[in-house]
């Protein structure tokens, strides 16, 4: 809705739609770019919103964006010690006949968010606010918060959602033309060393080299694999 303490507040329409649009007086559409904030640690995001919260612009629409580690509600996936984003796609594939009940519950909380909205009653929430809604709505607080950042304002996440090239293309991050804040910068450094690093152990090694010298001696796919071969007694 409109401001209060500038001059867009004098009644002219505000409304945007889910591309980040809203209509010029001449009938185009101007872009509304989204603020990207990212922090190194997902305990800086809540320090962060907790802030957001007590200012006039809590009530701006927004999201954090964060791992199945931080946000699966599922009973077996969360309490599990195995990797929840595969057991999480698993379920959704419907591998074992199964499927995730909180992910079909996904519109619950997108809708309790643009009924707060509606009402005046929204405010700046965090991942531990979403989490406990989720599990009170029986709804997937990972996937609604992917979903809540089609109409967000501000998106908070971790640095790396922003520099892996990856991740981004997961989240459908999209940062042409976008805004981004980086919290304490100084650390940028070392997160994107990790987005392109991958440490593996000498026995995960040893156990590769294994496997490619049965291939190569089994003359499988060979030329392929003697290059790999060769990588990893290298190393």
């Amino acid at each position: 809705g409109p401001c209060t303490e500038c001059s867009c507040s004098s009644g002219k329409d505000t409304g945007k739609d889910t591309s980040n649009t809203k209509k010029k007086e001449n009938g185009e559409r101007a872009f509304i770019p989204k603020i990207f904030f990212g922090t190194r640690t997902h305990k800086q995001i809540s320090q962060i919103t907790r802030e957001l919260k007590k200012t006039v612009h809590s009530s701006v629409p927004m999201t954090i964006l964060s791992s199945r580690d931080h946000t699966c509600i599922h009973p077996v996936v969360s309490s599990s010690g195995g990797n929840r984003n595969e057991m999480c796609v698993e379920l959704l594939d419907g591998k074992h006949g199964k499927s995730c009940l909180y992910y079909h519950g996904v519109h619950k909380l997108s809708e309790h968010h643009a009924m707060q909205s509606a009402h005046s009653m929204y405010q700046a929430w965090d991942i531990e606010d979403l989490v406990g809604l989720g599990k009170k709505l029986r709804a997937c607080p990972y996937f609604a918060a992917r979903e809540l950042m089609v109409g967000a304002d501000i998106v908070f996440c971790p640095y790396n959602y922003l520099l892996d090239p990856q991740i981004r293309d997961s989240m459908e991050i999209k940062l042409k033309d976008q805004v981004v804040i980086l919290d304490e910068a100084h650390n940028i450094e070392d997160c994107a060393r990790e987005s392109v690093s991958y440490g593996v152990t000498e026995s995960q090694l040893r156990a590769a080299r294994e496997e490619l010298d049965f291939m190569v001696s089994s003359n499988i796919r060979k030329k392929d694999h003697e290059p790999l071969q060769a990588v990893c007694c290298s190393l």
